[in-house]
């Protein structure tokens, strides 16, 4: 048994001990959809089963630009307007091809690609805030994506750390749902849960059920955005970067979703974090 299948048993183990994938996620640092993928395949085959199975080898650091590789950059910069670092993580990401960002910034100087245009206007000074302690407060939002596709989404003011999930409609039974989840998978107590002033967030049962739970509820002020802020720009870049290269239709999406979530938390770098990852911000 090699090191890689070692690694695998020692995660499923774990989950047939605790029954809990909260746990295994937060104690291994893996994604549900992995943990779900290894487990089933060990109850399937055993410990052979925990082996690799052809899957795509990551690209090493010194790849070669191909034509092929070019063409997928320009791509990328001229159907979604993606920018150098955007581009890297991309690239990653969906193609498992990694690269420098000196690499891209050739590749796109020797396409005489312009810079990105910025709106223009007066520079206004501000002062990014947010809450010192994680868990402290979450801001919370539903995001209509198609026809019987919403995003319920909560991010911890703190640590931008997201959880994330797809329902066929807003309604107080999901909104209870959800919020299980949010409490299973934030890796810290939760105090308080800001919102708009949308009715599933209102409902009879859900406000009990968070009296039940000690989390107090704290809705911002009537037509005031701006005020749950993080969460209005977390679902924007989850509409730009998940959703815009995914199949609304694939029976996978929710899936996906959680696999994406896993990216977003542990291996995407957020400017307002100082280039760090909500999991590193946690830690």
């Amino acid at each position: 048994m090699d090191s890689e299948q070692k690694k695998r048993l020692k995660w499923v183990k774990l989950f047939q001990e605790h029954g809990d994938a909260g746990k295994v996620f937060l104690k291994c640092g893996i994604s549900r959809p992995t943990l779900r993928k290894w487990v089933k395949r060990y109850r399937e085959d055993g410990v052979d089963g925990l082996k690799d199975q052809g899957r795509k080898p990551l690209s090493p650091p010194n790849t070669k630009v191909d034509p092929s590789i070019e063409k997928l950059i320009l791509d990328y910069r001229i159907k979604r307007k993606l920018g150098a670092r955007r581009l890297q993580i991309e690239l990653q990401r969906n193609e498992e091809i990694k690269l420098s960002l000196a690499t891209i910034h050739k590749v796109l100087k020797r396409n005489n690609c312009k810079p990105l245009s910025r709106k223009e206007g007066k520079e206004r000074k501000f002062i990014r805030y947010s809450r010192p302690v994680p868990g402290e407060r979450i801001q919370m939002d539903t995001c209509k994506i198609a026809p019987s596709i919403y995003q319920f989404t909560a991010i911890d003011d703190c640590t931008r750390f997201q959880v994330a999930r797809i329902y066929p409609r807003r309604s107080d039974s999901n909104t209870l749902d959800f919020l299980e989840k949010v409490i299973e998978e934030m890796p810290f107590p939760i105090q308080r849960v800001q919102t708009d002033r949308g009715r599933e967030f209102f409902a009879l049962k859900v406000q009990k059920r968070l009296m039940e739970w000690g989390i107090k509820f704290r809705p911002v002020k009537p037509r005031s955005p701006h005020l749950n802020g993080k969460v209005e720009h977390v679902q924007k870049t989850d509409l730009h970067e998940f959703y815009a290269v995914e199949d609304l239709k694939d029976p996978k999406l929710s899936e996906n979703l959680e696999h994406w979530q896993f990216h977003y938390n542990w291996h995407r770098p957020h400017s307002s974090l100082n280039g760090k990852t909500p999991k590193k911000h946690v830690d």
